[in-house]
Protein backbone atom coordinates (compact mmCIF):
# COMPACT_ATOMS: atom_id res chain seq x y z
CA UNK A 1 0.00 0.00 0.00
CA UNK A 2 1.33 3.60 -0.94
CA UNK A 3 1.47 5.84 1.18
CA UNK A 4 -0.96 9.17 0.68
CA UNK A 5 1.38 12.24 -0.27
CA UNK A 6 -0.37 15.11 1.43
CA UNK A 7 -0.68 18.06 -1.04
CA UNK A 8 -0.20 21.96 0.32
CA UNK A 9 -3.59 22.19 -0.52
CA UNK A 10 -6.40 20.14 -0.79
CA UNK A 11 -8.50 19.64 -4.12
CA UNK A 12 -11.59 17.67 -4.88
CA UNK A 13 -10.94 15.27 -6.89
CA UNK A 14 -13.90 13.88 -9.69
CA UNK A 15 -15.28 17.09 -8.75
CA UNK A 16 -17.36 16.61 -12.25
CA UNK A 17 -18.78 12.89 -11.51
CA UNK A 18 -18.93 12.71 -7.75
CA UNK A 19 -21.54 16.27 -7.62
CA UNK A 20 -23.79 14.57 -9.90
CA UNK A 21 -25.13 13.09 -6.79
CA UNK A 22 -27.34 15.25 -4.47
CA UNK A 23 -26.80 13.23 -1.34
CA UNK A 24 -23.22 12.87 -2.17
CA UNK A 25 -20.65 14.64 0.31
CA UNK A 26 -19.00 18.15 -1.43
CA UNK A 27 -16.78 20.74 0.77
CA UNK A 28 -19.54 23.34 0.03
CA UNK A 29 -22.76 24.32 1.85
CA UNK A 30 -26.30 25.40 0.41
CA UNK A 31 -28.78 24.05 -1.15
CA UNK A 32 -28.32 22.28 -4.40
CA UNK A 33 -31.42 22.33 -5.68
CA UNK A 34 -35.73 23.86 -5.59
CA UNK A 35 -37.55 22.28 -2.92
CA UNK A 36 -41.19 22.18 -1.56
CA UNK A 37 -41.59 20.34 1.62
CA UNK A 38 -45.27 19.10 2.79
CA UNK A 39 -46.52 20.23 6.16
CA UNK A 40 -49.14 18.67 8.06
CA UNK A 41 -51.97 20.13 10.39
CA UNK A 42 -50.23 19.24 13.23
CA UNK A 43 -48.47 22.31 15.42
CA UNK A 44 -45.30 20.68 15.41
CA UNK A 45 -43.74 19.43 11.81
CA UNK A 46 -40.45 16.66 11.92
CA UNK A 47 -38.77 16.21 9.16
CA UNK A 48 -36.54 13.37 9.49
CA UNK A 49 -35.23 9.56 8.96
CA UNK A 50 -34.55 6.78 11.57
CA UNK A 51 -30.98 7.58 12.26
CA UNK A 52 -29.76 7.15 15.44
CA UNK A 53 -30.12 11.24 15.60
CA UNK A 54 -33.66 10.96 14.00
CA UNK A 55 -34.96 8.56 16.37
CA UNK A 56 -33.93 10.69 19.08
CA UNK A 57 -36.83 12.58 18.41
CA UNK A 58 -39.69 10.48 17.78
CA UNK A 59 -38.87 8.98 20.97
CA UNK A 60 -39.21 12.14 22.59
CA UNK A 61 -42.48 12.93 20.58
CA UNK A 62 -43.81 9.78 22.13
CA UNK A 63 -42.63 9.88 25.70
CA UNK A 64 -44.25 13.38 26.18
CA UNK A 65 -47.53 11.80 24.92
CA UNK A 66 -47.22 8.36 27.50
CA UNK A 67 -46.71 11.31 30.04
CA UNK A 68 -50.18 12.91 29.16
CA UNK A 69 -49.17 16.29 27.01
CA UNK A 70 -51.67 16.91 24.52
CA UNK A 71 -50.38 19.63 22.26
CA UNK A 72 -48.04 17.42 21.32
CA UNK A 73 -49.46 16.08 17.86
CA UNK A 74 -46.97 16.21 15.56
CA UNK A 75 -46.47 15.26 11.72
CA UNK A 76 -43.54 13.14 10.50
CA UNK A 77 -42.02 13.91 6.67
CA UNK A 78 -39.32 11.38 5.73
CA UNK A 79 -36.11 13.19 4.67
CA UNK A 80 -34.09 10.30 2.53
CA UNK A 81 -30.48 11.38 2.78
CA UNK A 82 -29.53 8.89 0.18
CA UNK A 83 -31.85 10.72 -2.22
CA UNK A 84 -29.94 13.91 -1.16
CA UNK A 85 -33.53 15.45 0.30
CA UNK A 86 -31.70 17.41 2.80
CA UNK A 87 -30.05 19.40 0.43
CA UNK A 88 -33.70 20.57 -1.02
CA UNK A 89 -34.34 24.55 -0.33
CA UNK A 90 -36.99 24.15 1.95
CA UNK A 91 -35.39 22.02 3.95
CA UNK A 92 -32.11 24.06 4.05
CA UNK A 93 -34.16 27.14 5.09
CA UNK A 94 -35.38 24.63 8.26
CA UNK A 95 -31.31 23.84 9.26
CA UNK A 96 -28.85 25.56 6.72
CA UNK A 97 -26.51 22.66 7.78
CA UNK A 98 -28.57 20.62 5.98
CA UNK A 99 -28.74 16.95 8.40
CA UNK A 100 -31.68 15.69 9.88
CA UNK A 101 -33.78 15.73 12.25
CA UNK A 102 -35.28 19.22 11.74
CA UNK A 103 -38.50 20.63 13.58
CA UNK A 104 -40.82 23.50 12.93
CA UNK A 105 -43.23 24.28 15.98
CA UNK A 106 -45.97 26.24 14.07
CA UNK A 107 -47.34 27.34 17.22
CA UNK A 108 -44.47 29.75 17.64
CA UNK A 109 -44.98 33.39 15.82
CA UNK A 110 -43.57 33.50 13.41
CA UNK A 111 -42.76 30.20 13.44
CA UNK A 112 -40.27 28.38 15.21
CA UNK A 113 -37.18 26.43 13.26
CA UNK A 114 -35.58 24.03 15.84
CA UNK A 115 -32.37 21.79 14.34
CA UNK A 116 -29.63 19.60 15.57
CA UNK A 117 -31.00 16.65 17.71
CA UNK A 118 -29.78 17.77 21.06
CA UNK A 119 -31.24 21.07 20.72
CA UNK A 120 -34.68 19.77 19.70
CA UNK A 121 -34.49 17.92 23.08
CA UNK A 122 -33.79 20.50 25.27
CA UNK A 123 -36.22 22.41 23.47
CA UNK A 124 -39.35 19.89 23.27
CA UNK A 125 -38.08 19.21 27.34
CA UNK A 126 -38.28 23.02 28.28
CA UNK A 127 -41.48 23.56 25.88
CA UNK A 128 -43.92 20.53 27.91
CA UNK A 129 -41.78 21.09 31.54
CA UNK A 130 -40.51 17.13 30.65
CA UNK A 131 -37.76 14.87 30.85
CA UNK A 132 -35.45 16.99 32.49
CA UNK A 133 -35.13 18.03 36.21
CA UNK A 134 -36.18 21.25 37.38
CA UNK A 135 -33.68 21.04 40.17
CA UNK A 136 -29.57 22.99 39.28
CA UNK A 137 -27.92 19.63 40.22
CA UNK A 138 -30.23 17.03 38.06
CA UNK A 139 -30.39 19.49 35.32
CA UNK A 140 -26.93 20.49 35.14
CA UNK A 141 -26.02 16.53 34.82
CA UNK A 142 -28.66 15.95 32.35
CA UNK A 143 -27.35 18.60 30.17
CA UNK A 144 -23.46 17.26 31.31
CA UNK A 145 -24.63 13.88 29.10
CA UNK A 146 -26.50 15.38 26.74
CA UNK A 147 -23.77 17.11 25.59
CA UNK A 148 -21.22 14.90 25.81
CA UNK A 149 -23.27 12.74 23.53
CA UNK A 150 -23.27 15.62 20.82
CA UNK A 151 -19.44 15.93 21.18
CA UNK A 152 -18.71 12.12 21.39
CA UNK A 153 -21.21 10.75 19.09
CA UNK A 154 -19.24 11.39 15.82
CA UNK A 155 -16.42 8.88 17.06
CA UNK A 156 -19.07 6.55 17.09
CA UNK A 157 -21.05 6.66 13.88
CA UNK A 158 -18.62 9.20 11.25
CA UNK A 159 -15.18 7.47 13.04
CA UNK A 160 -16.16 3.64 14.11
CA UNK A 161 -19.67 2.55 12.09
CA UNK A 162 -17.52 4.33 8.95
CA UNK A 163 -14.61 2.43 8.94
CA UNK A 164 -16.25 -0.74 10.39
CA UNK A 165 -18.97 -0.81 7.99
CA UNK A 166 -19.08 1.71 5.14
CA UNK A 167 -15.62 2.54 4.14
CA UNK A 168 -14.70 0.80 0.35
CA UNK A 169 -11.76 -0.77 2.39
CA UNK A 170 -10.81 -2.11 5.56
CA UNK A 171 -7.81 -0.08 7.00
CA UNK A 172 -6.59 -1.37 10.15
CA UNK A 173 -5.15 2.06 11.46
CA UNK A 174 -8.53 4.23 11.33
CA UNK A 175 -10.52 0.93 12.66
CA UNK A 176 -8.01 0.52 15.29
CA UNK A 177 -8.33 4.13 16.41
CA UNK A 178 -12.48 4.45 16.49
CA UNK A 179 -12.71 1.03 18.09
CA UNK A 180 -10.08 1.91 20.63
CA UNK A 181 -12.70 5.19 21.35
CA UNK A 182 -15.80 3.85 20.95
CA UNK A 183 -14.80 1.11 23.66
CA UNK A 184 -13.39 3.81 25.83
CA UNK A 185 -16.94 5.73 25.91
CA UNK A 186 -18.73 2.17 26.59
CA UNK A 187 -16.36 1.95 29.43
CA UNK A 188 -17.21 5.41 30.86
CA UNK A 189 -20.89 4.54 30.34
CA UNK A 190 -20.43 0.94 31.94
CA UNK A 191 -18.82 2.59 35.05
CA UNK A 192 -21.11 5.20 35.49
CA UNK A 193 -24.67 3.25 35.30
CA UNK A 194 -22.90 0.95 37.86
CA UNK A 195 -24.29 2.83 40.87
CA UNK A 196 -27.52 4.39 39.08
CA UNK A 197 -30.40 3.57 36.99
CA UNK A 198 -30.34 5.83 34.18
CA UNK A 199 -27.42 7.87 32.96
CA UNK A 200 -28.14 11.12 34.88
CA UNK A 201 -29.00 9.54 37.90
CA UNK A 202 -32.48 7.77 39.25
CA UNK A 203 -34.81 9.57 36.65
CA UNK A 204 -35.21 9.10 33.09
CA UNK A 205 -34.34 12.22 30.78
CA UNK A 206 -33.26 13.38 27.71
CA UNK A 207 -29.84 12.46 28.13
CA UNK A 208 -31.11 8.49 28.05
CA UNK A 209 -32.81 9.16 25.01
CA UNK A 210 -29.90 10.56 23.25
CA UNK A 211 -27.48 8.45 24.38
CA UNK A 212 -29.57 5.05 24.33
CA UNK A 213 -30.09 6.20 20.24
CA UNK A 214 -26.52 5.93 19.64
CA UNK A 215 -25.12 3.65 22.21
CA UNK A 216 -27.63 1.71 23.73
CA UNK A 217 -28.93 0.69 19.93
CA UNK A 218 -24.80 -0.26 19.31
CA UNK A 219 -25.03 -2.68 22.33
CA UNK A 220 -28.09 -3.88 21.20
CA UNK A 221 -26.40 -5.30 17.69
CA UNK A 222 -29.16 -2.79 15.87
CA UNK A 223 -26.34 -0.28 14.26
CA UNK A 224 -23.60 -1.63 12.29
CA UNK A 225 -23.42 -5.47 11.13
CA UNK A 226 -21.55 -7.95 13.67
CA UNK A 227 -20.42 -4.36 15.69
CA UNK A 228 -21.41 -5.72 18.77
CA UNK A 229 -19.78 -9.29 18.66
CA UNK A 230 -16.61 -7.22 17.04
CA UNK A 231 -16.88 -4.49 20.18
CA UNK A 232 -17.35 -7.46 22.88
CA UNK A 233 -20.32 -5.27 23.55
CA UNK A 234 -21.86 -8.28 25.79
CA UNK A 235 -18.71 -7.29 28.79
CA UNK A 236 -20.08 -4.06 29.43
CA UNK A 237 -23.11 -5.71 31.45
CA UNK A 238 -24.49 -2.11 32.98
CA UNK A 239 -24.82 -0.55 29.60
CA UNK A 240 -26.47 -3.80 28.23
CA UNK A 241 -29.04 -3.95 31.66
CA UNK A 242 -29.88 0.09 30.69
CA UNK A 243 -30.45 -0.38 27.04
CA UNK A 244 -32.55 -3.03 27.64
CA UNK A 245 -35.11 -1.36 30.12
CA UNK A 246 -34.96 1.44 27.59
CA UNK A 247 -35.71 -0.90 24.80
CA UNK A 248 -38.81 -1.84 26.58
CA UNK A 249 -40.76 1.47 27.06
CA UNK A 250 -43.67 1.60 24.76
CA UNK A 251 -42.85 4.91 23.64
CA UNK A 252 -39.52 3.81 22.69
CA UNK A 253 -40.94 0.98 20.39
CA UNK A 254 -43.84 4.02 19.59
CA UNK A 255 -41.10 6.17 18.61
CA UNK A 256 -38.70 3.52 16.19
CA UNK A 257 -42.11 2.55 14.46
CA UNK A 258 -43.07 5.88 13.65
CA UNK A 259 -39.76 6.63 11.85
CA UNK A 260 -40.45 3.56 9.38
CA UNK A 261 -44.10 4.94 9.17
CA UNK A 262 -42.72 8.42 7.85
CA UNK A 263 -44.83 10.02 4.71
CA UNK A 264 -42.86 9.72 2.16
Amino acid sequence: MSEYKVPAVWTWENEAEESKNLGGNRPTAGSRFEQTLPVGEADLQLYSLGTPNGIKITIMLEELKALGVSEVDYDLFLINIGKGDQFGSDFVRINPNAKIPALVDNSQQPALRIFESGSILLYLAEKFGHLIPSDIQGRTETLNWLFWQIGAGPYVGGGFGHFFSYAPEKLKYPIDRFTMETKRQLDLLDQTLADREFIAGDTYTIADIAIWSWYGRLVLGELYKDSAEFLDAATYTNVIEWANRINERPAVQKGLAAEYKAID
